[in-house]
């Protein structure tokens, strides 16, 4: 089977190595989000480790298969830790995703994302639509835009991105827009806004995709398989949910559940994706 494959025996296949592997995926994220977020790489199969300290992170890199930087709670020995992983990470070759959590919000988040595009390029970036534009602008030296934008308006800024970085850029929302350097670009349609109320489900994509990038060569595909794995998991949950008569504090639970217990013919049937290039 050829890694540029993106049907769902493909992208099913991915997550089962997922599984089987148990990839670990080294996490520098922010405190609002560090419990569901490692409960989601356990649930789907992977191993987390969540270290922060500079003393130990290029340690810590040299014994993962992925590492997750996240930017959303800041501090300057945090943006250093950031910073020494992602040498430690692109010397190893192992995959870098990037979640540059509310860019274009304050200069302080500004710098520090700009301080590490210039460390080293991500191998795959994912954010809404106003984050990546954001970012888009702050890799060619312009300002971001505002944060109400839908994640279709988006599509053109994440392929500036992803040439300007070499990179996978996801832009997360509605649908998921996955485009890439070599101007490859896929939409998945899966989801439910009621994901958007559990604090985490954002931060967690971006950790599931490092377990995929830790297992699957091509970032492309591996973006594809995690979004389109989350996001049926998550409709599925909310289902569930709802014919409880419950509320997202129930869906939490129901996610993490989704995610340990997914099986090949909902994901099948289920799976909403289409490849425009």
């Amino acid at each position: 089977m050829s890694q540029y494959s993106i049907d769902a025996a493909a992208l099913w296949a991915d997550l089962e190595v997922v599984r089987a592997s148990a990839p670990l995926v080294h996490n520098i994220t922010n405190f609002v989000v560090m419990n569901y977020s490692a409960n989601a790489l356990l649930a789907v199969g992977a191993s987390p480790v969540m270290a922060h300290a500079h003393e130990e992170v290029q340690d810590m890199v040299g014994i993962a298969q992925a590492l997750v930087l996240n930017i959303g709670t800041l501090e300057p020995d945090w943006i250093r830790s950031m910073q020494l992983a992602l040498q430690a990470a692109r010397t190893r070759g192992i995959p870098v995703v990037l979640d540059p959590v509310g860019a274009g919000a304050t200069p302080y988040r500004n710098a520090a994302l700009t301080e590490l595009l210039r460390t080293g390029a991500p191998t795959i970036v994912r954010g809404n639509a106003s984050e990546v534009m954001s970012v888009a602008g702050l890799s060619q030296k312009t300002r971001g835009v505002d944060s109400a934008a839908a994640s279709g308006e988006a599509v053109h800024a994440a392929q500036a991105l992803a040439r300007d970085q070499g990179a996978v850029v996801c832009v997360s929302g509605a649908d998921d827009h996955v485009v890439d350097a070599s101007g490859r670009w896929a939409t998945l349609s899966n989801g439910h806004p009621w994901m958007t109320r559990v604090t985490g489900v954002g931060c967690s994509a971006s950790a599931l995709i490092g377990a995929f990038a830790a297992v699957q060569p091509d970032p492309w595909r591996a973006t594809l398989a995690a979004m389109a794995c989350l996001g049926i998991v998550g409709e599925m949950a909310v289902e569930r949910t709802q014919a409880a008569g419950a509320g997202v504090g129930r869906l939490q639970a129901e996610l993490l559940d989704g995610l340990q217990l997914l099986d090949a013919a909902s994901f099948a049937a289920r799976l909403k994706l289409t490849r425009h290039a």
